[in-house]
């Protein structure tokens, strides 16, 4: 085991010190100003109130941008977590022509800069799909957004598969078990802990999602980061921007929770 001496320690922890206030630091202005009384976000905060609370919390635009990230996060995610794990389970039990062709196009769309999916899928839906007669609407950003998240799941799961053996499945299946049965009761809680944190991963990533939104969303659809984004060009309504943003803070702590519940979990096993 690795020993530290005193001055190594009060060194490290010093730099970890400097890390977590210029990460934080910002988070916690952006709570103060949350319930700055003021109608420009300033510091230091010398008035509180829950005026911008209460504007943002009774605003239809916020409801309407909520409701359609949820949406469409959880849309992504469903398709994410089915296509994501069925191409992880096709790449790591089966050889065929163009396996490492395929394995390399399922991880592309998350290595590409976001404006460049974002340019593609516009131009597919404006000038091939629309030409055609099939207006994908809110479903195409539903789509546009599965794109990057499959990335999420395939990684997490084929990770795991490739750590897991196929003892325990061939003999489920010589005592009898069915395919369906054996992955119920002995494939799936193997690498159901990946399977979860591959879904929190895409839920985030499309939730916050800014780029590909703004080339896909359909006219009049906005999301979450969307809304802020045009908020934050009004000075004077930037305090709701802080508002939303001290509520996803605090709403992200709960993903981040489960998931390292379930990592303590399997690591207990």
């Amino acid at each position: 085991m690795l020993r530290l001496n005193r001055t190594a320690k009060i060194v490290l922890g010093a730099i970890a010190a400097i890390v977590m206030l210029f990460v934080y630091t910002p988070l916690v202005m952006v709570v103060l100003n949350s319930f700055n009384a003021k109608r420009v976000a300033g510091w230091p905060v010398t008035e509180f109130s829950l005026t911008w609370w209460e504007a943002a919390l009774g605003n239809p635009a916020v409801h309407a941008a909520v409701w359609n990230s949820v949406v469409v996060a959880l849309a992504a995610t469903a398709i994410a977590l089915l296509l994501g794990t069925l191409a992880s389970f096709a790449l790591q039990r089966y050889n065929f022509f163009g396996r490492e062709v395929v394995n390399l196009l399922i991880i592309l769309p998350i290595t590409l800069p976001g404006i460049v999916t974002g340019v593609a899928l516009s131009n597919t839906y404006h000038s091939v799909l629309e030409p055609m007669g099939i207006h994908i609407g809110f479903f195409g950003l539903i789509v546009a957004h599965a794109t990057f998240c499959i990335v999420m799941v395939f990684n997490n799961v084929i990770a795991r598969l490739r750590r897991m053996s196929p003892n325990l499945e061939e003999a489920s299946m010589d005592l009898g078990g069915g395919i369906m049965q054996t992955f119920r009761l002995v494939t799936f809680p193997q690498f159901r802990t990946a399977f979860i944190a591959g879904g929190l991963l895409a839920f985030a990533l499309s939730f916050d999602e800014i780029v590909v939104t703004i080339f896909t969303a359909p006219p009049g659809v906005d999301t979450i980061p969307l809304w802020m984004m045009n908020q934050m060009g009004r000075p004077n309504e930037a305090n709701q921007v802080n508002v939303v943003a001290t509520i996803m803070i605090l709403l992200s702590l709960i993903p981040v929770y489960f998931s390292q519940k379930a990592q303590e979990n399997q690591a207990a096993k």
